[in-house]
């Protein structure tokens, strides 16, 4: 019984899976331009959705970007003259698989600079305080157990 529940829950998400292009008014007559638009879908961000690609999108933005790429490659540019002109567009955030640039380097090692530099700061706090610590005169050491209420 369970390993037909879990056949059932495996075929629906396999399913839920399926690219979203139905429209046969989408699809290019040619395979190899179809195939190219295809490649060039699932590299781009559906602006709605934000974690599916334009290929796996039933949103109507997608939809639309899904069109503009195949009216591109219809009218003849190169992969990456139609990547071009969508990011021209739409802007960088449209990629699924940003381009590496310095801003994109610093966006991404900040975190790691922050934790070098608190974890620098916890180490030199805590060399402070021993030193501090570790200078205290006899009188100022009785004074302080004193106040602690400690014994000699």
């Amino acid at each position: 019984m369970i390993a037909r529940w879990l056949l059932f829950v495996w075929l629906a998400l396999g399913a839920a899976s399926a690219h979203a292009v139905l429209a046969p008014n989408e699809m290019l007559d040619d395979p190899a331009l179809e195939a190219r638009a295809r490649a060039l879908s699932g590299e781009l961000r559906c602006m709605v959705c934000q974690n599916q690609s334009i290929d796996d999108s039933d949103a109507e933005l997608a939809r639309d970007l899904r069109v503009l790429v195949r009216e591109r490659i219809a009218a003849g540019d190169s992969d990456d003259a139609v990547m071009d002109y969508v990011v021209s567009r739409y802007g960088e955030f449209v990629l699924l698989r940003p381009t590496f640039t310095a801003r994109n380097a610093l966006l991404w090692g900040m975190p790691v600079i922050l934790l070098a530099v608190g974890g620098g700061f916890l180490v030199f706090s805590a060399r402070r305080r021993k030193t501090v610590a570790a200078g205290l005169s006899d009188e100022e050491t009785r004074k302080l157990n004193g106040i602690l209420g400690r014994s000699d």
